[in-house]
């Protein structure tokens, strides 16, 4: 359908329960996102991320390096799958890995990912899920929130495009400030990645 392919094709990829991709998922039935999901990529098997993408008729596949003989065999692989279906950005939600160097370059200013806290403090290998919500009570700061940036080779290092902020109760335990966060998450992940599609954000390097 004509209509359909001005569309931009979204490849979303996740590790866990997929809800960052339900809300993208959500976001473009809803017209909020001018984008639609059409394939979803995990590197483990058995994330619930999956199920979700399945039961909305959404084409998945499980890319582990160890499949193939050489990660360099792996990343082709990908980049190739990723051409093939016409994939014009790539969103990370929750997912776990660095991309390959090679998807990276192909797609340069056009992944984004969404982190649990404002960058670029409490980013970096290993800061994800409760691990950065503790480390933000720990800190003592009053202010937590949701970062959406541009991926790059570093981990949580790219450039960051938009963030909103979620003040940290003086009661917070990391379950609490995780609930909070989330919500504004599914809310803002759709919102950023359309004003991405729609060059909203000034994205260059320089």
């Amino acid at each position: 359908m004509p209509m359909e392919r001005q569309k931009a094709r979204i490849a979303v990829f996740i590790s866990g329960g997929g809800s960052n991709l339900q809300a993208l998922i959500d976001g473009s039935k809803d017209g909020i996102l001018s984008g639609k999901v059409v394939w979803v990529v995990s590197n483990m098997g058995k994330a619930y991320g999956l199920v979700r993408a399945k039961n909305e008729g959404i084409e998945t596949f499980v890319f582990k390096s160890k499949n193939y003989p050489s990660p360099e065999a792996a990343a082709e692989d990908l980049l190739l799958k990723l051409r093939e279906r016409e994939i014009d950005y790539i969103a990370l939600a929750g997912f776990l890995k660095l991309l390959p160097l090679n998807v990276i370059s192909a797609y340069r200013h056009r992944i984004v990912n969404i982190h649990p806290a404002l960058l670029p403090k409490y980013g970096g290998k290993g800061m994800y899920g409760h691990h950065v919500h503790e480390a933000v009570l720990a800190s003592g700061d009053k202010e937590s929130g949701v970062t959406v940036h541009l991926v790059d080779e570093i981990y949580d290092h790219g450039k960051i495009l938009d963030q909103v902020y979620v003040p940290v109760l003086p009661d917070d335990t990391p379950d609490s400030l995780a609930v909070r966060v989330l919500e504004q998450e599914h809310k803002f992940y759709p919102r950023a990645l359309n004003k991405l599609i729609r060059g909203e954000y000034e994205v260059s390097d320089g």
